[in-house]
């Protein structure tokens, strides 16, 4: 499947609630989404089918120490197509010259796909986040990336004897 990533819009919302609440048995509202798209400290990225209908989106907050996935989701019908991957690419590339905050995020326990996905990018294990979920209680597994090192220059200082 082909798809375009784009800044994800308010014009989205109507889309976004279909994929959030076949994605969530707690699905964020309207107003959530709303209120972290008009956040200038979120960013948001929208995956797009070549018909225009979207089939992905990342919601991403940045914080003191760390940018975190808020919210990741694909409609269930254009799963295991790359789709969250791309996204997560494109999130890194964004951020690529604040990547020094480093990333969190927190997933189901359960999630086994997101978490290897996550691994895959370099998020680690830190933790456990105790009846983290209000639907059922369930854990959610604390995930980091560590930051990115700040390029060093190509021009190293002599070495002094």
């Amino acid at each position: 499947m082909s798809f375009s990533l784009r800044r994800l819009e308010l014009a989205d919302l109507d889309a976004i609630e279909r994929i959030e609440r076949a994605s969530y048995p707690t699905p964020w509202s309207r107003s959530m989404f709303a209120s972290e798209l008009a956040k200038q400290s979120s960013l948001s990225i929208a995956a797009v089918a070549p018909d225009g209908q979207l089939v992905g989106y990342l919601v991403l907050s940045r914080y003191v120490d760390a940018w975190h996935v808020m919210n990741v989701a694909v409609d269930p019908e254009h799963r295991r197509r790359g789709i969250a991957s791309a996204m997560l690419q494109r999130l890194f590339e964004v951020t690529r010259d604040d990547a020094e905050r480093g990333y969190t995020l927190e997933v189901r326990v359960s999630n086994l796909a997101a978490i290897g996905l996550y691994e895959g990018f370099g998020f680690v294990s830190r933790g456990v986040r105790r009846g983290y979920y209000t639907d059922n209680r369930e854990d959610a597994v604390i995930m980091w990336k560590n930051p990115e090192p700040k390029e060093q220059s190509a021009v190293q200082e002599p070495a002094t004897t």
